[in-house]
């Protein structure tokens, strides 16, 4: 959520960098600064009311103990009208507020000044690429063939089980997946990041610090008799451990990575694009996080895109990262580069990572604090990125892995799997 104070000061910045994320903010951000402006106005005259109210109720119990009666029962009809004043004062302000909070929740986050315009994927751009797309030849196989032939991806039996887009693993195919996410793990714990494992149902509070309320209510799965939801990322719950929090200037960096099965509802997703694992409504994710100061918040994103590079490199897999335009941003991301991996049996590549930072406005959202050197309360920066979501790596790796019929795992996945090929 954007600072009243940078609407306030700097309304026509505020409208000129949202239209990079092709999001006209005009009305709204003029209406917010209005509200603002009512609401210092309203609270100033009911400061004043109170304090008078509270000035006359003192002059009564005075007047009361002289014997001057008249002159009580006077001031008496006077704090009576006070308190009546007061009561509209406070109505209207809070009628005010509502509309003043409503309407913040409706702009998105500002664009770093390195974001490149545009309207959608096509605009992206590819800041780098790495390792070499494997020649298959024309016998290559997708995904969804290879894991039906060996027997290690059920999507029929996902199907029996729950519906589409929920794919049930068997034999290596299940040993790979709790391979990658151990690995994945392993490689966080080991760059300093705190594991934890954290609920995958969350509280609405918790959707709406992270920013996924009111704006992705659509994609998520929502319990009714609890008014829980299900975790479409672990970047939810893990960064709403900080939430409400003062850190002190001493506890950053904060750095946390979690495993968690992820659930979205991809409403309208159809046709070629999601066939087999190239879109579930169920998969696993190693997702890390980080709390930062402003000034360091951007050394953060770069390390953090090393470290997600180091991941799929030791894979070996074909990759690209994109720094993705305005218009193919989220709702709350000041900046994000994807990391997309080529699927040599389809053709295309696939994205597995988003890094982003997001500033203050998740923080403002979150009330997440920290106290500066100087003893004054700023806004702390919030970071996260995936490492990895795993349906597209495995997708990935059984298509540029398979030789004669078989899936040669890499080499340093082997510890992990204690097999050194499938079929």
């Amino acid at each position: 959520m954007l600072t009243l104070k940078l609407l306030r000061e700097n309304p026509e910045f505020v409208v000129r960098k949202l239209a990079v994320k092709n999001f006209d903010a005009s009305e709204i951000v003029h209406r917010i600064v209005d509200l603002d402006k009512n609401r210092r106005a309203l609270q100033v005259e009911l400061d004043g009311c109170l304090a008078l109210q509270k000035q006359k109720s003192a002059q009564v119990g005075s007047l009361m103990k002289e014997g001057r009666k008249d002159e009580a029962s006077a001031v008496k009809e006077e704090v009576a009208s006070l308190k009546e004043k007061s009561k509209e004062l406070e109505a209207k302000s809070d009628g005010n507020n509502r509309e003043l909070e409503s309407l913040l929740v409706l702009l998105p986050n500002i664009p770093c000044d390195q974001v490149p315009e545009g309207k959608g994927a096509e605009d992206n751009v590819v800041v780098k690429m790495g390792n070499e797309i494997p020649d298959l030849g024309p016998d290559a196989l997708p995904h969804w063939e290879l894991a039906r032939k060996l027997d290690i991806i059920d999507f029929d039996l996902g199907v029996k089980l729950t519906g589409a887009g929920f794919p049930v693993y068997k034999g290596k195919g299940a040993r790979l997946q709790r391979a990658l996410i151990n690995m994945f793990l392993d490689i966080n714990t080991a760059a300093g990041y705190l594991e934890v494992e954290p609920p995958v149902l969350v509280n609405e509070a918790s959707g709406f610090g992270t920013g996924q309320l009111p704006d992705k209510e659509g994609q998520m799965y929502h319990a009714n008799l609890d008014n829980y939801y299900l975790v479409p990322t672990a970047e939810v719950p893990v960064t709403n451990i900080y939430r409400d929090v003062i850190l002190g200037n001493d506890d950053f960096p904060v750095k946390m990575t979690a495993y968690t099965p992820c659930f979205r509802r991809e409403a309208g997703s159809y046709g070629k694009d999601v066939r087999g694992l190239n879109r579930l409504h169920q998969f696993d994710k190693v997702e890390i996080v980080r709390i930062e100061k402003p000034e360091n918040s951007y050394a953060a994103l770069d390390e953090m895109i090393s470290h997600v590079e180091g991941i799929v490199c030791r894979l070996g897999l074909p990759y690209r990262i994109l720094r993705l335009c305005g218009g193919d941003m989220s709702f709350t991301s000041a900046i994000t580069y994807d990391f997309e991996v080529y699927s040599a049996a389809q053709g295309r590549w696939l994205e597995i990572s988003s890094v982003s930072n997001f500033e203050s406005y998740q923080a403002n959202r979150l009330k997440l604090r920290y106290r500066d050197a100087e003893g004054k309360i700023q806004l702390a920066h919030t970071l996260n990125g995936s490492s990895l979501a795993l349906p597209r790596v495995v997708a990935a790796l059984l298509e540029n892995n398979q030789k004669d019929g078989r899936i040669i795992i890499p080499d340093a996945l082997r510890p992990y799997t204690g097999f050194d090929c499938i079929g």
